[in-house]
């Protein structure tokens, strides 16, 4: 009897809902902010915010690893993610919207208001970020069991897990004793500046699937040359990705490195997650046992189609477009 491959990817990370609304520069000028950074902020702020503006926002389910996964679902995959939510209006839609991309919800509900990240973007197609992470932040250790893993090819970690040791751990371990691959996205260059002293020994000892942007990886390597950050991502792991943008990416397995073209075609109009989007793609060829190559193109085909629409949630049509590469 020939066994069943197993493709499951599982994340785990914080579950939001991204508010998205286009305005201008001078809209950002009025709140006092910078375009392109990341504010946190109260719940009361993002209502603030929203007062203020003509146009009518955008609601969809995010959080890094949520936007991966739900990628994942969206591609056909076997799709899980496990977070907390809020219990609300807005915890409820998350819920309702994730299973309607194919994910299996692992979600606990708190008495704290869902988290939330408000994305103002200007006509550039930047993204300036007022975020209210909230009950997403009172995912506990002691929440996460083996089960939630059982029976996964890819279990992706958010980096942002990165802040909460004990919860990453916690993770990784039950993820590791189910017999999951364990991927880590870098998720910021602020993100490695601040975790340091605990992300090399992670990444030595627990990581298969390093998978970094130009920033994240100059800031873990400290390098600026692309071949020889990679080649440092490498030194420990089975696959170190490094994306770069329009230039595409590069992949390093078994002392191999692939370069991976990105998806030409038009400007983009919104960059909210790309780079979670790309992960899904090339994370669901791994778990199925495509080539690289192969894997890489969807990945690139995934990342372009999100660029094209406002926030990270594709429409039927373009996941019609990507399956065809399959």
């Amino acid at each position: 009897m020939i066994e069943k491959r197993i493709t499951r990817i599982t994340g785990i990370g914080s579950a939001l809902v991204d508010i998205l609304i286009n305005e201008s520069d001078q809209f950002l000028t009025n709140l006092g902010k910078e375009k392109g950074g990341m504010t946190l902020v109260e719940d009361k702020d993002i209502g603030q915010i929203l007062a203020q503006t003509i146009h009518t926002p955008v609601i969809v389910p995010g959080g890094a690893a949520c936007n991966t996964i739900v990628g994942v679902g969206n591609l056909g995959g076997d799709a899980r993610f496990i977070g907390r939510r809020g219990n609300d209006d807005y915890g409820s839609a998350f819920e309702k919207q994730i299973i309607k991309c194919n994910v299996e919800p692992i979600v606990s509900i708190s008495d704290s208001p869902t988290g939330k990240v408000l994305s103002v973007i200007t006509p550039d197609a930047q993204r300036s970020m007022f975020t209210f992470l909230g009950a997403s932040t009172e995912l506990d250790p002691k929440l996460i069991f083996l089960d939630m893993f059982k029976d996964t090819a890819i279990s992706m970690i958010e980096g942002y897990l990165l802040f909460n040791k004990d919860l990453m751990m916690a993770a990784i371990k039950a993820a590791r004793a189910a017999g999951s691959l364990i991927a880590l996205d870098l998720a910021s260059f602020e993100v490695v500046n601040a975790s340091r002293d605990i992300l090399e020994d992670i990444i030595k000892d627990f990581v298969d699937i390093l998978i970094a942007n130009e920033d994240e990886a100059k800031a873990y390597t400290g390098c600026e040359d692309e071949q020889k950050a990679i080649g440092i991502m490498s030194q420990h792991v089975t696959y170190a990705v490094l994306k770069l943008g329009k230039r595409g990416s590069c992949v390093s397995h078994n002392d191999t490195i692939t370069r991976i073209k990105a998806q030409s075609g038009n400007d983009p109009i919104d960059t909210t997650g790309a780079g979670d989007l790309w992960a899904a793609g090339f994370l669901f060829g791994i778990a199925h046992g495509f080539s690289i190559e192969k894997s890489g193109q969807i990945a690139s085909a995934c990342g372009y189609e999100v660029c094209q629409i406002m926030g990270a949630q594709l429409p039927c049509d373009a996941w019609t477009r990507i399956k065809k590469l399959i």
